[in-house]
């Protein structure tokens, strides 16, 4: 299994953020967490990290309900800047609705549609890929 180095939660539930934040430490997911409220916030703490050239995040998980900007708001601008070491999204939300996972498709940069809340399972699977 493949141990993120810098993984990133963009959520404004604080519950959420806790247990995943949890879970990521008990499967040692990752080396360091990023945790952003809003997608707003989270773009531009990002693009200042891109702009330093610091290391980004290897992958984000993303809600799509938040306040200031959501999820698709982050996405649409985060998209538009030029990064030159892929960055690995995944939708994690509460929405079942088929045209948010329709839509989530249409993103090069999303790999994956997760519905809340995160289990170990789900992280052990993204460890193995």
């Amino acid at each position: 299994m493949k141990k993120i180095d810098i993984a990133c939660i963009i959520d404004d539930d604080p519950i959420f953020v806790f247990g995943t934040k949890r879970l990521m430490q008990l499967a040692n997911f990752c080396n360091g967490v990023l945790v952003f409220k809003n997608g707003k916030e989270a773009y531009d703490s990002l693009k200042t990290i891109i702009i330093s050239g610091e290391k980004l995040p290897d992958l984000i998980f993303l809600d799509l309900n938040m306040p200031i900007w959501d999820g698709w708001q982050f996405l649409d601008e985060f998209i538009q800047i030029p990064i030159e070491n892929a960055v690995t999204i995944f939708i994690v939300t509460s929405s079942i609705d088929p045209e948010d996972i329709k839509r989530a498709k249409s993103y090069e940069i999303v790999s994956n549609y997760l519905v809340k809340p995160i289990k170990m399972d789900d992280l052990k699977k993204l460890m193995e890929e």
